[in-house]
């Protein structure tokens, strides 16, 4: 564990999911998709029908593609003999696209090296498997801008399961009152919420279609704007910022609409 860096500014410790929240991504996802129905010899999806199944990781975003494509439950595709093969499929088309079609949302860069000189920590917690998170953020220079990346597969467990912001509190010394995870859907949310910190959403992501807002972030922000050091302003004497509650027993049943019920 590092020796705790208290800073100037409200939160020692950043943590952001990416897809959605850092970087637009749905325009290549949505080609590996639909690269993959082709392929399989199915309909092509929308935009607007990938977005809502961005979230739980690339395996699960498969999944919810072909059971709307062949009219069948998502835990019958699953529990389909051919899901390996079709997943093999989607990932070759997923290792070609992946970084070719995204990018950083505006302020995100200036932003996140604000925070870093600053002594902030920042690290990445997201669903999406490892190489891909990799390929994403070296397609954009973003890696060398955290302290540390976690995939849905680099732990035993992923979001909501609140283990990331667990193990990264615990890694840098920072107090959860501290901490601020920043994204764009409910299991981001839910993820803070598990953990006991402080969350605020962007707008303009992936909550499977359903507005942030009806979420309960502890704050909506326009932009990455509102996470500039200028912007985040002093700490407070407390050290407490954003609202953070104690964390809550585990649990998380999402909804079709993206918000826990």
């Amino acid at each position: 564990m590092s020796a705790p860096a208290r800073t100037a500014l409200p939160f020692d410790l950043m943590l952001f999911d990416l897809d959605g929240t850092l970087v637009e991504t749905v325009p290549e996802i949505a080609d590996a998709v639909n690269d993959t129905l082709t392929e399989l010899g199915l309909q092509p999806a929308s935009l607007e029908q990938v977005t809502r199944w961005i979230g739980h990781g690339t395996r699960e975003l498969l999944v919810q593609a072909l059971a709307a494509r062949q009219g069948r439950s998502a835990d019958a595709v699953r529990g389909d003999a051919g899901f390996a093969a079709a997943e093999a499929v989607f990932q070759r088309h997923y290792e070609a696209r992946c970084g070719t079609r995204s990018h950083p949302y505006p302020r995100v860069v200036e932003a996140l090296q604000a925070l870093r000189a600053a002594g902030v920590r920042l690290v990445v917690v997201t669903n999406k498997e490892a190489r891909y998170t990799a390929r994403v953020l070296q397609a954009h220079a973003l890696e060398t801008l955290f302290d540390r990346v976690i995939s849905g597969d680099t732990l035993p467990v992923k979001k909501p399961n609140p283990l990331a912001v667990a193990d990264s509190l615990l890694r840098y010394g920072v107090d959860r009152s501290r901490a601020l995870l920043v994204g764009d859907s409910s299991i981001d949310v839910a993820t803070a919420r598990h953990a006991g910190i402080a969350v605020w959403c962007v707008p303009y992501g992936y909550n499977m279609g359903e507005p942030i807002e009806a979420c309960a972030p502890d704050r909506v922000i326009a932009d990455f704007g509102a996470l500039m050091p200028s912007a985040l302003g002093p700490a407070t004497a407390s050290g407490r910022h954003g609202c953070a509650p104690a964390p809550q027993a585990f649990s998380f049943t999402p909804t079709s609409s993206g918000c826990t019920p």
